[in-house]
């Protein structure tokens, strides 16, 4: 499995196909491969329409067209008006009529996205957490030829569940002008009522499905019979994200020797503007008295120098480094005007999706 390998690497998007094939003369690839369903498992408030919607998100910028199929807004769609957490109840015949028809029309319109979209993975977010439903899944993907794999997210933090409740649930159409602690009531009440049924997938059982198991929200992690390589992308990406919430910090170098002199590129050091920058960057950043502060930079000098600053250990990543300008590094960009117009105005024309003779494509 691909579990150290960057995430930023190996990405493909569809529409570099034939800017690659005029620049470097190489194919589209074809994805030969069963289209695959990622199935979410688990209670409500354990985060799994947040990782749907995140996991979707970074296959579709890799070049794996996705999709979300939240079972839920199927039921919002058929049930107009949401009462109470009544409707949840496994005993109630009718409800669990409706909800059997919606995860149905779901289904088929995963089959729908495969065949005439020509999606290549279909999150099916729903909570699933009867082994019927899974099994009724398994039945549909292998009549069709689709492969699955199982995404299940174990929480049994009151914190982390009450938060997720607060952040994500009442704002659910299901709640719309409703009392906030009435609303958080009715929602544990309907938690309540999905534990009556559930089934976790089970390690000695379960030990030919394909699966992840997510404990609370990332702190532990068990893999199971991962097939191909989506799926192993797929590991590696829910094995790095985060459910709660963070600050992100993002950071220019300081001012490089390069910069200066109007070079582009290059691998110059910083400059004594930029060194100053650099230490009032540390000294703000240590007096936000972060914890477990984690410092990402490129490869280059600039950047290093920067964080070495702050004073606290940085990790080096390759998928950093400012793109190469090929045969234009190093130079101004009177020069490149000079030596090559051509190459200058049609960046200029299009600079997001312009590439310097022998250098990288932009992303």
């Amino acid at each position: 499995m691909e579990l150290t390998q960057n995430p930023l690497e190996k990405i493909w998007v569809p529409w570099m196909s034939s800017r690659l094939r005029q620049r470097r003369g190489s194919s589209v690839p074809q994805f030969t491969n069963s289209p695959t369903m990622i199935v979410m498992i688990g209670l409500p408030a354990r985060g799994k329409t947040y990782i749907s919607k995140k996991l979707t998100r970074y296959l579709n910028w890799i070049g794996v067209p996705t999709k979300v199929f939240n079972v839920g807004q199927y039921r919002r769609d058929a049930v107009r008006t949401y009462k109470s957490y009544e409707f949840f109840r496994p005993d109630n015949e009718e409800a669990m009529k409706i909800r059997k028809t919606c995860a149905l029309a779901a289904l088929k319109d995963v089959c729908c996205y495969f065949t005439q979209f020509h999606g290549q993975v279909a999150v099916f977010d729903a909570t699933n957490t009867t082994k019927e439903r899974r099994e009724m899944i398994l039945s549909f993907a292998k009549e069709n030829g689709y492969k699955v794999f199982f995404v299940e997210s174990l929480c049994d933090d009151p914190e982390i569940i009450a938060e997720n409740i607060k952040q994500v649930k009442l704002n659910s159409p299901d709640y719309f002008d409703c009392d906030k602690e009435e609303a958080v009531e009715d929602f544990l009440k309907r938690i309540d009522c999905y534990k009556l049924t559930y089934v976790p997938l089970d390690d000695d059982k379960d030990r030919n499905l394909s699966y992840i198991k997510i404990f609370d929200v990332g702190s532990r992690y068990l893999v199971n019979h991962v097939q191909d390589h989506i799926q192993s992308r797929i590991v590696y990406y829910l094995m790095n994200i985060h459910v709660t919430p963070r600050t992100i910090y993002l950071c220019r170098h300081g001012e490089s020797e390069l910069n200066l002199l109007g070079r582009i590129g290059g691998d110059s050091g910083l400059s004594s503007r930029g060194m100053k920058f650099a230490a009032a960057l540390g000294t703000y950043i240590r007096g936000q008295h972060i914890l477990d502060l984690k410092i990402w930079t490129s490869h280059m000098r600039r950047t290093i120098q920067t964080a070495e600053a702050v004073g606290v250990p940085y990790e080096q990543w390759k998928a950093l480094n400012e793109i190469d300008a090929g045969v234009c590094e190093e130079m101004t960009y009177e020069e490149i005007q000079e030596h090559f117009p051509e190459e200058f105005a049609l960046r200029d024309q299009d600079k997001y999706r312009y590439r310097y003779p022998k250098g990288e494509l932009q992303l």
